[in-house]
């Protein structure tokens, strides 16, 4: 077996060397069909891995060899059907929003210019069709609506068309172009008409409303497309542009690009950290809000780690800077916020399908239209056919059906972030709702990770030399190397003890330390060390002691030649959180369990703690695996919730799987999901999460559906043998607009929504 997984290690790791995946900005995108079709033609090129278009985020997810193409190359094939990409750019994230900004700006002028032209023609053509040379009229000030401001749907559809492909471009350059060259035939040739005893109907109004409504749709649609990735822009902005950097006895103002780690860096009172570091001199406090959601500022002193974004509050100190650029954890939660925006949904695969295929059928529907009304509508069947034809392509266009799961994604992602959920990937936030069985990790997801002293102990007597003895203890265990050593001094440095000079130190592997302060020997260890010097405890300790192992406590003794002086207990801490957070989860029906690598009766203890009936002791990192399958054959949902590498196959074996902020690097790689407080709290608001946006998305397609299944049946004319009504393409045109900007709309709502 462990043969077999070497191999398949190698492979894997064979592969992604010769793989690289980018995420890059795409401008020109109209509509989920525009969506799909560079999507198709990146993914048709050889050397290209996998390639996905996310429509509301405007961004190319691909991977590809650079050993057979380039990403120019990938670039080149974009531009051939009408779009492009922005690439080798420093700031490419910027420069697209930069385009963007300049697009909607541009959109905005074409769209008022559009609409002075295009009131007098609907006015003419609605109410004062039989004024002097209304026709002529019409003409002249329609043609640089249709051709001029809406030239780019014609531009779109013939790029598509030389690639056998359609999109909503070519269903509106059919549209309105089919109204507009036939309103110009019977405009120079009424007779033609008037010979066979029929009006010479002309559509100006139509074609130019048709243009200007979709032109208002798509302006309406931009502006609240951009409103959905507000979270990103919120994150890019908590990085300050600007920092001080240390260089001999100067201090120089310099672009945060240019720090170099190893950099030192001053922070001034009210600035923000801009890069990763170690806190080597001066004092502080730091709003670290951003990162834990916690309100009370945190101290740091020499020593301490500080976070980029973070806010200092009235000191100012020094650090040197440990990460920059895209290693900070400020530039890796922007990056994974990104990505999970950026990722598809399963729904969204099978909406992509049906948005790939859905311009073909509406344009076969709006051909039978045409047909049916030629042959069987009689005298004016070809003037109805042509009108059915224009309003059901009208109608039809599939924004709305393109925008529905990636703009919940979005906005999703977007409101897990504000709560401190980071989110990787849409398919975790869609699955997540159905999650019926949690598995905790003990240590550092329940508890605190960290040890504490919880209890100090004194036998009778020596507690009135406490302020002799504290000295002592902290002198003992500040040379000592056992792990639990360190959380003793971080407990006696809090009570501002002073260190004591001791001689003849020594360790005793296993055991504990000893040392010599004048003429006594002091002690401090494990129960073996003492019997081995033949010192026991009195009674109350050793019962004491007793009780505190019974709460997997971990005692140490502290005693001279002669007798115990006291017992410390340190403890891995429960969170103050974990006991509600699993009651939350148990009430709402889920199966909450705990897995540990800790012995049997500390498992017994946090669990009863924390309300937990089912664990499992002294499980090793594949044991966590193994039951994650056994779980998920019995039919469960599940997600693993852990914090360490030795969590990690577990996390990547779950169906959703959720990593503690604090945890290890790799443990957040591998997690779908990331509490950036570690706050076991956040987990019922992630799944809440999961089912608003679920519920969301399915309101979207339910609307998105509902726009076509009643509109392209109206359109095509199947009312007007009962009731005699056609719809107008102008009503079309409004119609297909509405129907976008209610699904963003609604997506919009989840803003709102608390979790």
């Amino acid at each position: 077996m462990e043969n077999i997984q070497l191999r398949s290690t190698k492979k894997t790791a064979a592969k992604a060397s010769s793989e690289i995946k980018a995420s890059v900005p795409v401008t020109g995108m109209s509509c989920a069909s525009c969506a799909g079709s560079v999507e198709s033609m990146v993914g048709a090129q050889e050397g290209v891995h996998s390639a996905a278009v996310n429509f509301a985020s405007q961004t190319l997810q691909v991977a590809y060899n650079p050993k057979q193409i380039s990403i120019s190359e990938i670039q080149k094939s974009v531009q051939d059907i009408g779009f492009d990409l922005i690439v080798d750019e420093e700031n490419a994230l910027e420069k697209q929003e930069e385009v963007q900004e300049n697009n909607y700006r541009q959109l905005k002028q074409k769209t008022i210019a559009a609409a002075i032209l295009t009131f007098p023609v609907f006015m003419i053509g609605m109410f004062f069709m039989n004024m002097p040379y209304a026709n002529w009229i019409m003409l002249v000030l329609s043609a640089p609506v249709v051709f001029y401001f809406g030239r780019s749907f014609f531009i779109n559809a013939f790029k598509q068309a030389r690639h056998g492909k359609a999109n909503m471009d070519t269903l509106v350059a059919l549209s309105t172009g089919i109204a507009f060259v036939f309103s110009v035939f019977n405009t120079f040739f009424p007779e033609f008409w008037h010979a066979r005893g029929l009006h010479a109907h002309v559509y100006f109004e139509a074609a130019a409303v048709v243009i200007v409504f979709i032109m208002l749709g798509k302006l309406l649609e931009e502006r609240a497309k951009s409103n959905t990735s507000t979270a990103i822009k919120k994150l890019i902005g908590l990085q300050p542009k600007t920092v001080w950097r240390i260089e001999g006895e100067q201090e120089r103002e310099i672009p945060v690009s240019e720090v170099q780690k190893g950099d030192l860096l001053l922070v001034r009172a009210g600035e923000k950290i801009p890069v990763d570091g170690l806190v080597v001199s001066g004092s502080s406090y730091v709003d670290e809000a951003m990162l834990s959601g916690e309100p009370v500022p945190v101290a740091k002193q020499s020593g301490d780690k500080v976070y980029t974004g973070t806010i200092n509050q009235k000191g100012s100190f020094r650090f040197t800077a440990e990460k920059v650029g895209s290693e900070t954890m400020l530039a890796q939660i922007i990056r994974m916020v990104q990505e999970a925006q950026g990722s598809k949904a399963p729904v969204q695969k099978l909406v992509d399908k049906i948005a790939g295929i859905f311009v073909p059928i509406v344009i076969g529907i709006a051909l039978l239209s045409f047909i049916l009304w030629f042959v069987l509508g009689g005298d004016n069947g070809l003037t109805q056919g042509l009108l059915a034809l224009v309003t059901v392509l009208v109608i039809a266009c599939p924004c709305a059906l393109g925008l529905a799961t990636p703009t919940a994604i979005m906005v999703g992602v977007g409101k897990g972030a504000e709560n401190g959920i980071l989110i990787k990937d849409a398919e975790s936030l869609e699955l997540a709702h159905k999650v019926n069985a949690v598995i905790l990790d003990k240590t550092g997801t329940i508890t605190a990770g960290k040890p504490e002293v919880t209890d100090i102990q004194w036998a009778a007597g020596a507690e009135n030399q406490k302020e002799i003895l504290l000295p002592v203890l902290l002198a003992l265990e500040q040379q000592s190397e056992h792990p639990l050593a360190e959380a003793i001094v971080r407990k006696l440095r809090e009570q501002k003890v002073q260190t004591h000079t001791l001689t003849n130190f020594e360790s005793i592997t296993g055991k504990g330390v000893r040392a010599q302060s004048g003429d006594k020997v002091y002690f401090a260890g494990s129960p073996k060390l003492l019997s081995d010097q033949a010192i026991l405890p009195d009674t109350l300790l050793a019962d004491k002691a007793a009780s505190l192992r019974a709460e997997a406590k971990t005692v140490i003794f502290f005693a001279n030649q002669h007798q115990v002086l006291a017992l410390v207990a340190i403890a891995d801490q429960i969170k103050e959180s974990s006991a509600a957070a699993i009651k939350t989860l148990q009430q709402q029906g889920i199966d909450v369990y705990m897995l540990t690598g800790d012995n049997e009766q500390t498992a017994a203890s946090v669990a009863a703690q924390v309300g937990v009936t089912k664990y499992k002791s002294e499980v090793l990192p594949a044991d966590k695996a193994a039951f994650v399958e056994e779980l998920q054959a019995a039919g469960k949902v599940v997600a693993m919730v852990g914090d360490g590498i030795n969590d990690s196959q577990a996390l990547a074996q779950a169906d959703v799987s959720i990593a503690m902020g604090k945890g290890s690097d790799i443990a957040i790689d591998v997690a779908k999901m990331t509490l950036i407080s570690s706050d076991l709290q956040h987990i019922p608001k992630a799944l809440k999460l999961s089912r608003e946006t679920v519920r969301t998305i399915k309101q979207n397609l339910f609307w998105a559906f509902i726009y076509n299944l009643i509109g392209i049946p109206i359109a095509a004319g199947v009312l007007y043998p009962v009731y005699g009504f056609l719809l107008d393409p102008m009503l079309a045109g409004a119609a297909m607009a509405l129907s976008s900007v209610s699904v963003v709309s609604n997506s919009l709502r989840l803003k709102a929504r608390k979790l």
